[in-house]
């Protein structure tokens, strides 16, 4: 399967004007995540691994009580690529 190439500075920034939420972390883009408590943060966490393993594409997470963040780059294309994009609307989806 072939992966995606890097997408310019341009469609990043267009794709983070339409999200909340989500800014741009060097050649990633991050989003932090509240939730009431450490189970929730960390069933959030589980449901995003669950579908990165699906997509074989994972992101960086950082868990702790009531919080989780992500951050999706795309090592091999050397920064942000239409899979992230994806993947974080995903995320958004299976958050709070």
């Amino acid at each position: 399967m072939a992966r995606p190439g890097k997408l310019d500075q341009a469609a990043v920034d267009t794709w983070l004007k339409a999200h909340a939420g989500w800014e741009r972390a060097g050649d990633a883009i991050a989003k932090k995540f509240t939730f009431p408590d450490f189970a929730s943060a960390l069933a959030f966490t589980v449901r995003v691994g669950c579908m990165a393993e699906r997509r074989d594409h994972h992101p960086d997470v950082e868990l702790g009580w009531g919080r989780a963040r992500l951050v999706w780059t795309t090592h091999d294309a050397g920064g942000i690529t239409q899979l992230d994009l994806d993947l974080a609307e995903a995320s958004d989806a299976a958050g709070p």
